[in-house]
């Protein structure tokens, strides 16, 4: 989780629910299809090997399932900077489950109503939400590009992340976005390479 400036978190329509199941089994499979060897692989994270990314997700699939319950205590407040994640051993089994338990908890009655909090931050719940799909979009495929895999997104989820993640419209020029220092894409290009360089990546990254 990467809480930069305020970007579009406030200006966006937030009372549609969002059925996160998609995004979190997509992520599951690549997960799945990740070969040991290729662990120690490098991400557009420039801080994680696939191992740390893939333990991030872990956690922040805890932290924004307990968000959506309002279950606070140190897996909602502890800031993901704070702590280096470690691959627990047990990945294969325990991931898809946590991945599993995100979506469900945000399908809970009252999971999108009221305040919560995630990485130490406070949002209202309906915008944690599209927090927590933006998350498991980009690093799905962060995770997609460290590995070679393809990575397919559906148009409605991008549009969510592209909302969360452009600049206000009275951002000075030059200002940070979500995640950091927005790189440009052309106008023209597809809509998840023009998310993936609001989210500060380029989208033409690939291992070295």
């Amino acid at each position: 989780m990467s809480f930069g400036g305020p970007a579009g978190l406030f200006c966006m329509e937030k009372t549609t629910e969002i059925d996160l199941g998609p995004a979190a089994r997509r992520m599951a499979r690549l997960a799945a299809d990740i070969d040991d060897e290729r662990l120690g692989d490098p991400t557009p994270c420039p801080d994680y090997a696939v191992r740390e990314l893939l333990a991030h997700v872990a956690d922040l699939s805890v932290a924004f399932r307990d968000a959506a319950r309002k279950d606070f205590g140190p897996t909602t407040a502890t800031a993901p900077a704070s702590v280096r994640p470690v691959l627990d051993d047990d990945w294969r089994t325990a991931l898809p489950k946590a991945l599993e338990e995100l979506a469900a908890a945000w399908r809970e009655p009252g999971a999108w109503e009221g305040d919560t909090q995630a990485g130490g931050v406070e949002l209202p719940a309906s915008v944690m939400g599209r927090v927590a799909l933006d998350e498991l979009l980009i690093h799905g495929w962060d995770l997609a590009r460290a590995t070679g895999q393809e990575y397919e997104v559906s148009e409605e989820e991008l549009a969510v992340s592209e909302a969360l993640l452009s600049p206000a419209e009275d951002a000075a020029p030059g200002e940070d976005g979500f995640f950091g220092p927005i790189v440009a894409v052309p106008e023209e290009a597809p809509l998840l390479d023009r998310v993936i360089g609001l989210s500060g990546r380029r989208p033409d990254w690939r291992p070295k």
